[in-house]
Formats: C-alpha cells, structure tokens, sequence
C-alpha cells in the first residue's frame, strides 16, 4: 500500500472520495482507530490515506483543523459565498445581514455576490451595493450565463476552499457549473407560485476547481436563527457602525432609543444605509425579545 495526502470531498454511508493531486479520486473507508477515537471525518478535511494496489484507500489519519462549521458540516474553510438574486426570488437583506453575522462569529471571510443583474432595474445594483458598501463582505455583481461577469468571482476563489450558500433559485448551481463544468449541478426553475427556487442541492460536497481551488454547494435555506448573539453584541456585527459609534453619548449605548447616538445620526445622514439599520432593529428585537420602533416613520407620518 502506498501512502498519500488528500482532501475529503464526498461522504456517504461511511463511505468517502478523498481528491489526491495528480491521481484523482480515490474512494477510501475510514480505519477502525478513527471510530475508536470518535473523530468523524467531514468534507474538506485534510488526510492522510493509503492507497491499494486495486485502487481504493483507507484514511488513515484526519490533520489539524483549521476551523469546522456545523452547517453545513465542513472543515477547513477558507472563505463563505454568498448568493443573492436581485430579484426573482426577492431579495430580502435580513437573510444576508444573519448569515453575515454567522460567518463573523466563525472568523469565515464572506463574499456577496449579486446575481442576475439582467433583471435589475435602473439604479436597483448601485442601491444594493452601496446599502453593503460598509458590512466587511468583498461585493461582486454578475449575470451568472454571461462568463465575462464571474472573471472578478472566479479570482477571487482562486486558491481557496469557499462555501457557495443563499436561497434556492438564485443562481448557485449556475455558478457553480460555470466555474467546474464537471459539476454537472442541476439547475431548477421558479416555482411560479410563489417565486422561490426548487430545491436543487441536496447534499454538501465539494468539487475540485483547480490546484489548492475547491467549491462546496450547500442546500439553500430560507431563515437563519442567531440564538447564541446576546443583544450588546449585535451591535459589533455591523461594521460600518463601529466608527460612528466612538461618537455616542454613552460608551454601551444600544443606538436604540438613547439620546445623543451618532449611529441614529450617521443613518439619518446617509452614511449608514437605512435598509441595514432597520435590520440591526428587527434582528435586535428578535434575540432580546423586546419591541422596537423601527425607523421608519408609517407612511402616513412621511406625508
């Protein structure tokens, strides 16, 4: 047997493929120390397998983590993608603000992609990407089957394991085949009821882009729950309120209801993004299970 380094990239059934540079995929089993040691090899980890005569492997040792996330299950993540349509499904900015706040609390780096630009109407990418333009995420803009768009994404995923995450029928699979045609994801169409994406991943794996270069599809999602943020954290979470912040009257001031809030002010201004203000209100009401007044006047008070 011939002992080689590899990456998990297919779990099923106790069952794993390990990519091995200039061999390919090897389908491998976990030795029996493994179980014993109650590590459960998950996709992305680096290991040590051998390799028999007959072409299949056995793990034999899972290295070092440099993180883990839980959902979806997957070691050694460099990087998050996230997947947001303009429109068709709707864009709703809270999903993106919670999984934005998620990637954060598990040192993930996040890209945001806006995709299908085509369906955009006038002034609609400028809005969002200027509403983001402070959050910490790197923003990209693309029309998914028009590959000049994705130049800038594809380097950006260059050398790095990234995660591709958002809502069904936003364009992952799309993405995703474009960047590794072997892939072979299936694309869904618009449920033309209710305007979401069918169902199309469903199973985490990833796939081989190039050298050092691995994407992993996710099941899409359509809420994220934050139950371990306690409410003076969340504040920390939106990035582009920390310089405004320094100027608040009271040093643990919530930008709520107290006097004197350069956070409440710089919103009022134009430097922080109203959208992602009422955000920080709706996602700080929902961990402290307190009502607020959110800031937007009703309608009939902006007459």
């Amino acid at each position: 047997m011939k002992e080689c380094n590899g990456k998990i990239i297919k779990g099923v059934g106790g069952s794993y493929d390990v990519y091995v540079t200039g061999r390919g995929v090897v389908s491998c089993s976990a030795r029996g120390n493994l179980r014993y040691l109650r590590t459960k090899p998950l996709i992305g980890d680096d290991v040590a397998l051998s390799v028999s005569e007959d072409g299949t492997g056995h793990i034999l040792r899972i290295e070092k983590r440099r993180n883990e996330l839980v959902r979806p299950a997957i070691a050694n993540v460099d990087q998050a993608l996230l997947v947001c349509a303009v429109r068709d499904p709707e864009f709703h900015p809270n999903l993106l603000d919670r999984f934005l706040i998620l990637m954060a609390r598990q040192n993930v780096p996040v890209l945001v992609c806006f995709n299908k630009t085509d369906l955009a109407e006038d002034g609609e990418i400028a809005k969002l990407t200027d509403m983001y333009r402070g959050c910490g995420a790197k923003l990209f803009v693309t029309q998914a089957s028009e590959p000049a768009t994705l130049a800038p994404l594809r380097e950006a995923l260059r050398g790095r394991t990234t995660v591709l995450a958002g809502p069904s029928g936003v364009g992952k699979s799309t993405i995703m085949n474009a960047m590794q045609p072997e892939a072979n994801m299936e694309v869904g169409e618009l449920s033309e009821k209710i305007r979401r994406g069918k169902q199309t991943t469903r199973h985490t794996q990833l796939f081989f882009v190039e050298e050092n270069t691995y994407l992993c599809d996710t099941p899409g999602f359509s809420s994220l729950y934050l139950p371990e943020v306690k409410p003076e954290e969340l504040a920390g979470y939106f990035p582009e309120f920390t310089e405004a912040a320094r100027e608040c009257r009271y040093p643990d001031c919530r930008h709520l209801k107290e006097p004197e809030c350069a956070v409440k002010q710089a919103v009022e201004e134009g430097r922080i993004a109203r959208e992602r203000y009422d955000s920080y209100l709706l996602l700080y009401d929902e961990i402290s299970g307190t009502r607020i007044i959110y800031s937007r006047k009703p309608k009939h008070e902006e007459q």
